[in-house]
């Protein structure tokens, strides 16, 4: 019987936000929970036909495809995936799908980059600490009025736009930048384009909204959280690498700025990494799409990807023979 990998499902909630009757009618499914890199990857999945991913969380590089004999569908949750190489995929013949839906994602991660500036700002999470210690605003700092203060988004796609929204419904002064903008598009939000210079150093806080790439990789660095003025909040909801992470622990310890972070350069987070220890951080595991709406939209999608190989009409294939 054909054999089913269900990967990253680290809430343990894939068997049972959605119906797998279609798949298990002709196929044995088998639900990984934990985290795995490497050799443990390879070991694990050596005796699977089809393997379902989440977007971006298990790496499956040419060096685990092309160890993976039974490989024949690879499916991952959203559009693309960095973290699957399919080019090998390709190469060995292998159909790999996506699980594009025709309303795509909702705004969940916009809400979530909201949540955590607020939680920042007016130091939510050392509050309720301070109450359940028995405490109560002896130890506080005094928090950041959001009205009339600044917001800086880089990137003004549909994420980062609808946060400069959230942002202008607060009073809040948006301002926007990235390599591609517009100002045009920046008009149309109800942002105003600048530099990316003087966004950093007029920004009460700075929130990212872009696609890791090899352009946009480190794209706040040492020298750019220098720049940000002193106290300022910097939010990330789209990808770790996108911050300069050892300047950012640095900047932490210094007192220069607060975090407010839901990505990682590694995830999951490593239990000695040094932000799970650094001082004046929001930290969340990246929670950003992972509601119940979205969660249940990918299940479908994925089950109805692996339902329609197993019919032998694979739909949402990203890489079709040639």
């Amino acid at each position: 019987m054909t054999k089913v990998a269900v990967l990253d499902d680290w809430q343990g909630i894939a068997e049972s936000i959605a119906d797998w009757t279609p798949v298990r009618a002709k196929a044995e499914i088998t639900f990984f929970r934990d985290a795995m890199k490497g050799e443990t990857v390879i070991n694990a999945l050596a005796d699977y036909d089809v393997i379902l991913a989440m977007r971006e969380r298990t790496r499956l590089s040419k060096d685990v495809i092309d160890r993976l004999p039974k490989l024949r569908l690879l499916s991952f949750t959203g559009a693309r995936n960095a973290a699957v190489d399919i080019p090998a995929c390709t190469a060995r013949g292998i159909t790999v799908c996506n699980t594009v839906s025709e309303g795509g994602y909702s705004h969940d991660t916009s809400e979530l980059a909201l949540g955590l500036l607020i939680a920042a700002a007016r130091h939510i999470v050392t509050g309720h600490d301070e109450i359940h210690a028995g405490r109560f605003q002896e130890r506080m700092k005094l928090g950041l009025s959001l009205e009339g203060a600044t917001l800086g988004v880089i990137g003004l796609g549909r994420l980062g736009g609808r946060l400069a929204q959230y942002g202008i419904a607060l009073g809040m002064t948006v301002l926007a930048w990235s390599q591609n903008l517009t100002a045009g598009r920046a008009k149309e939000i109800g942002a105003t384009l600048v530099r990316k210079d003087e966004r950093l150093a007029r920004s009460d806080a700075i929130s990212l909204h872009l696609v890791l790439s090899d352009r946009s990789r480190g794209i706040i660095g040492a020298d750019d959280i220098a720049k940000m003025k002193q106290g300022a909040i910097l939010i990330n909801t789209s990808r770790g690498p996108l911050v300069d992470q050892a300047a950012l622990v640095a900047a932490l310890h210094a007192g220069r700025i607060t975090a407010a972070l839901d990505t990682y350069d590694e995830e999951p987070l490593p239990a000695d990494h040094p932000l799970r220890t650094a001082p004046n951080t929001v930290l969340t595991p990246h929670l950003g799409y992972v509601t119940e709406h979205n969660m249940t939209q990918l299940y479908v999608a994925s089950i109805a990807n692996i339902a329609a190989w197993l019919d032998g009409h694979p739909i949402n294939v990203v890489n079709p023979p040639g």
